[in-house]
């Protein structure tokens, strides 16, 4: 008798657990995999940086995804994702259930952006294209740049990253940092210096910084490819004669509404950079050069040529003596006047 009486409680304790569990699962079924309504997929949705699941519930009920974000919210924190969605542009393609929408934000790639930086652009431009995209502040981005303890964990040794932001074609998320951007970039820079441009460092005795420098310069001149070994080498020759460079894009560089024609005032300008006062390479690079730039600092073509100067086309005429270049600086000068006619002529026929 006393065996049956005891009995009893453990059946009892017994019977309310396994309620406790199927209310539990039934609980757990009815928030997580409730059916939601069928709309048309993929959905697109944008979670910014630092969303929180009411926020982000928030969204899905204004698309009309969910009716209920409390419900949501509870599913997600029931599956253990309260802080585990990550920032970005998704695209959800199964709306079936809270299940399926926590899990494609959770595990789902972001939706990439295509951001192209071109060559020749300064650290500033660059900043603004990615501010732009993706939203990244652009002072942030600029204050990395010149982050001292920063540049040496990327394992450079200069005093900023001008030059180094290696100009190609990007896929990032939304919700990149801006020094994930940045290592990115420079790591490609890195890619092409160890595999094609470090051991011939020291045929030219140049460092790493000088060789992004004249790059740059290089960039700065260059239009087409076919002419960067030949300028290259007109700045080899006048390094190696202990002439001034005479460079244009270092002016352009220093003057504050650039680029624009240069006037003879610019050329006084008291800068480092002002390689028709300086001798020698400027303190470092005056853009990003791309990948022929890069290539054709320690590439020069082999020349005589000691000067060059546009020719109205694109490309450059190339001299080996003062008396020649001024020969063509007048013809692009003569050049430059017609077209300014031509223009001025057409002007006032339309008027």
């Amino acid at each position: 008798m006393s065996q049956l009486n005891n009995s009893k409680p453990g059946k009892v304790a017994g019977f309310i657990l396994s309620l406790i569990v199927i209310f539990g699962v039934s609980f757990y079924s009815l928030i997580v995999f409730w059916p939601l309504p069928e709309l048309s997929s993929p959905l697109t949705i944008k979670v910014e940086r630092g969303s929180s699941l009411k926020e982000i519930g928030k969204i899905l009920k204004e698309k009309k995804v969910i009716a209920d974000s409390k419900t949501f919210v509870l599913a997600a924190r029931i599956m253990g994702h309260e802080t585990s969605i990550r920032a970005g542009l998704f695209s959800l393609t199964d709306l079936r259930s809270n299940y399926n929408i926590v899990q494609q934000l959770v595990n789902g790639a972001p939706i990439l952006k295509k951001i192209t930086i071109p060559e020749g652009m300064r650290k500033e431009q660059i900043a603004s294209i990615f501010q732009s995209a993706l939203g990244l502040d652009a002072n942030s981005f600029i204050g990395l740049c010149e982050n001292a303890r920063f540049i040496r964990s990327l394992g450079l040794n200069v005093p900023s990253l001008e030059g180094f932001l290696f100009p190609d074609t990007y896929h990032f998320h939304e919700s990149e940092t801006v020094s994930r951007v940045i290592k990115t970039m420079v790591l490609e820079y890195q890619k092409l210096f160890k595999m094609e441009l470090e051991h011939r460092l020291s045929d030219y005795g140049f460092t790493e910084l000088e060789m992004v420098t004249l790059a740059s310069i290089i960039e700065g001149e260059a239009i087409y490819d076919s002419e960067r070994a030949l300028i290259s080498s007109v700045y080899h020759n006048r390094l190696k004669k202990k002439m001034r460079l005479q460079a244009d894009p270092t002016i352009q560089f220093i003057i504050d509404d650039g680029p624009r024609r240069l006037l003879k005032k610019d050329l006084k300008i008291q800068s480092p950079y002002n390689t028709y006062k300086i001798f020698g390479l400027p303190p470092g690079p005056i853009n990003s050069p791309g990948k022929e730039s890069l290539i054709s600092a320690l590439s020069p073509a082999n020349s005589d040529f000691l000067f060059f100067v546009a020719n109205g086309e694109g490309y450059h005429t190339f001299s080996k003596t003062e008396k020649e270049h001024n020969i063509a600086k007048k013809k692009f000068q003569r050049f430059r006047k017609k077209l300014k006619d031509e223009k001025n002529r057409s002007k006032v026929t339309r008027d």
